[in-house]
């Protein structure tokens, strides 16, 4: 299901809906265009243009994986930052336990690709999503699905959903990360109440504990490592009191991208329980790293021996506008730019087939369709000239251009990624 479902990708037709792409390829299939590797910069792409790098991506996949590897890790890279069904691949040929994902079209998303492996770092409660999923499960026994529970409520209203289901829901109690934190249950004796919610649930297994350490309050490594303990402490516990008997695997996960670190440093601590533990790691923007608020947080900043992640995303827009010595605008705006933690940053002008740094050139808004920028006397930047800017958080980017060129460092694009959002 999934290679055809792929294949099917590259047979797409590209038209008006798909933005920056050269207008005199309308028509053409997606694979006929990528066959053409035609030039981001003279192969006819329009601006604002989004690229990925492709030697850069692939150079983040290969790094996460061998980190995951090092680690005693399993990895289910959260795919809600691409949902890419072809970067979800990518990570699974590179070792990935499966995806992780947040809302019940994100699950159909991948499902519709051929992933079997899911965890949800989400309590699901929609009763629709919930008899898709037990169908699923159902029609597919190779089909491995894991979600949240946070209340006891929740378990009730989900077991009352999925009466009549052949296969129990696995299910992990959801640690919370702190008061004032997002989801998840605030204290372990109110984890042991929702635990046994869940036993008392006919369609629901408990298979495990979950979080996600990026909520502690004022996270430092001493509080991170702090919460993951109370993590790895409540695992313990259950499995203490019998909650896991029966298992194959206990369920132990957590990880965003900017404490695996610490998630690995405590994670190998793990004493031995009744099952084999599954180490879950699911951080998810390494795809693409970013220019901003990633690179500042990554742990690889903190043990710098483990390697380096790179920023893989480019946006290029055109200067329009050049009003005075100090103000250009630029054709990109908040329809491109990711710009929900930082504005994007100004790498290089590309002018007449060359390129030089974008030296003296700053951004200081973005309008619907104009990035302001402000430029120095040292700026080389005239009119027509393209900028290629960095961006920060990736989420927020990938989820802005269903269709992004994949192009290696001369420009020559080589595929295209397809986004559903």
């Amino acid at each position: 299901m999934g290679t055809e479902a792929l294949a099917r990708l590259a047979d797409e037709r590209v038209d008006h809906r798909f933005k920056g792409l050269p207008p005199d390829a309308d028509g053409l299939t997606v694979a006929e265009l990528a066959a053409q590797r035609r030039n981001l910069f003279t192969g006819g792409f329009t601006t604002p243009v989004l690229a990925l790098s492709a030697e850069r991506l692939e150079h983040n996949l290969a790094l996460m994986e061998t980190y995951a590897t090092r680690h005693g890790l399993a990895f289910a890279p959260h795919g809600k930052t691409s949902m890419a069904p072809q970067l979800f691949h990518r990570q699974i040929e590179r070792g990935a336990w499966g995806i992780t994902l947040a809302l019940p079209h994100q699950v159909r998303v991948a499902r519709a690709f051929g992933v079997r492996r899911i965890f949800v770092a989400n309590e699901i409660l929609d009763p629709a999503a919930l008899k898709w999923i037990s169908a699923e499960l159902d029609a597919d026994p190779g089909f491995r699905f894991i979600c949240y529970v946070d209340s006891v409520r929740g378990v009730e209203l989900m077991d009352a959903a999925l009466q009549g289901a052949s296969r129990p829901l696995d299910v992990v109690v959801e640690l919370g990360a702190g008061e004032g934190a997002r989801t998840g249950v605030r204290t372990e004796a109110e984890c042991a109440a929702v635990a046994d919610a869940v036993a008392r649930a006919r369609t629901l297994r408990l298979v495990g504990v979950a979080g996600y350490e990026g909520e502690v309050p004022e996270a430092d490594p001493e509080r991170v490592h702090a919460w993951l303990r109370r993590l790895v402490a409540l695992a313990a516990d259950f499995d203490k009191a019998g909650r896991f008997r029966g298992l194959d695997e206990i369920v132990v996960s957590a990880g965003g991208s900017a404490w695996f670190d610490a998630v690995a440093d405590v994670f190998a601590e793990i004493p031995a329980l009744t099952s084999p533990v599954l180490k879950l790691l699911r951080s998810g923007a390494y795809v693409s790293h970013d220019d901003g608020h990633y690179r500042e947080v990554t742990p690889f900043n903190r043990v710098p021996e483990e390697g380096a992640l790179e920023p893989a995303f480019r946006l290029w827009a055109q200067v329009v506008s050049r009003p005075s010595a100090e103000q250009a605008f630029a054709n990109a705006g908040k329809r491109d730019a990711a710009y929900d933690l930082d504005l994007p940053f100004p790498q290089v002008v590309h002018r007449d087939g060359a390129e030089h740094p974008a030296t003296g050139v700053s951004v200081t808004g973005l309008s619907d369709q104009h990035t302001w920028l402000r430029t120095t006397a040292e700026a080389d930047l005239e009119a027509g000239d393209w900028v290629g800017m960095g961006l920060s958080h990736p989420c927020t980017s990938f989820d802005k251009w269903p269709l992004i060129a994949l192009a290696e460092a001369d420009g020559t694009v080589v595929d295209y990624i397809r986004t559903f959002f």
